[in-house]
């Protein structure tokens, strides 16, 4: 992957799949700043359809890690990852001839540099840092079309069901999640439950709770790119915060999304959207808790419904 002389854009972003969804806006400001210009993303390997998705070329970095010796001297290198000093030194490491990112006391290279400002929602930060620091971004543009290809098992047109998340803090009780599941079917509606390699054992509990057939169940058999092809396909998605709710948003799937321990206004869909819903019991916590935030079990199963149903609703 060496420069070879070509004129680089890197960009370091090696965080989840939320992370990279709610950077798109920031990507596509850089893409049309620096026209003529490689695109390089280093983010974690798995993420790498999407990446191809919002147009970019994936360098696989794991989180923290130094970016590749490649990719050094980079014209332009852009910290989206955090704030610093971590992640500030792998850029300064890395000798661009220009980098981006937010002003950090112990990283003097970056003083005059924007100010983190706490609160934010994801997508304007990174928005607003680019802005300030002279290419222009528009927080709006989170869409992407879905990968080509066919839905797979039972999806289209189905209400998908997301039960996992990172932490157990931002997981809402699988009884829950089949209460809602057994509603849906009962008033006919296909329902599939969709997760991980390892959360299918959770999507399989689900699917007992609320008796669904077998093949509900997608989760294990999908990997992200399938999985994004489902979201895209489905005609619904009941999640919590979790990167399945930002592709929802990302393809303009209609969501229901129960939010615990963090703020739906720095994490949430677009504000005024009426293909989302988002419930939240209006407090944050830990998000990294291993027990599941007070404010998340305060949303009940009626309250979902509820938010489903109005997503018919103009």
């Amino acid at each position: 992957m060496a420069l070879d002389g070509t004129p680089t854009v890197v960009v370091l972003r090696a965080l989840g799949l939320g992370d990279l969804l709610t950077a798109v806006p920031a990507l596509r400001g850089l893409a049309r700043a620096y026209p003529a210009h490689r695109l390089v993303l280093a983010a974690p390997q798995p993420l790498a359809p999407l990446v191809e998705l919002a147009g970019w070329e994936l360098a696989p970095v794991g989180e923290l890690e130094p970016l590749p010796v490649e990719l050094h001297g980079a014209d332009v290198v852009v910290n989206l990852h955090g704030r610093g000093p971590q992640s500030h030194r792998l850029v300064r490491d890395a000798h661009p001839g220009r980098a981006l990112w937010f002003e950090h006391h112990e990283i003097p290279e970056s003083h005059g540099s924007p100010p983190w400002t706490a609160g934010e929602h994801e997508v304007a930060r990174w928005c607003r840092l680019l802005r300030e620091s002279g290419v222009a971004a528009n927080p709006a543009e989170l869409s992407l079309d879905p990968p080509p290809g066919p839905a797979p098992g039972r999806s289209a047109g189905a209400t998908l069901i997301h039960p996992g998340a990172a932490s157990a803090a931002r997981r809402w009780p699988v009884d829950h999640f089949a209460a809602v599941a057994r509603a849906e079917a009962d008033a006919g509606h296909r329902v599939v439950v969709t997760g991980s390699r390892a959360e299918a054992p959770l999507a399989h509990e689900l699917a007992a709770r609320a008796e669904l057939p077998a093949d509900a169940v997608l989760a294990g058999s999908t990997d992200l790119e399938a999985l994004a092809r489902a979201v895209a396909a489905a005609e619904r998605v009941v999640c919590g915060d979790t990167g399945v709710a930002h592709m929802a948003t990302a393809f303009g799937t209609p969501s229901v999304l129960l939010f615990g321990p963090t703020s739906p206004a720095e994490w949430g869909p677009p504000p005024g959207c009426p293909r989302h819903r988002v419930l939240w019991a209006g407090r944050t916590g830990d998000p990294h808790s291993d027990a599941p935030d007070s404010g998340l079990l305060e949303l009940g199963v009626e309250d979902a419904l509820e938010a489903i149903a109005e997503l018919a609703t103009p």
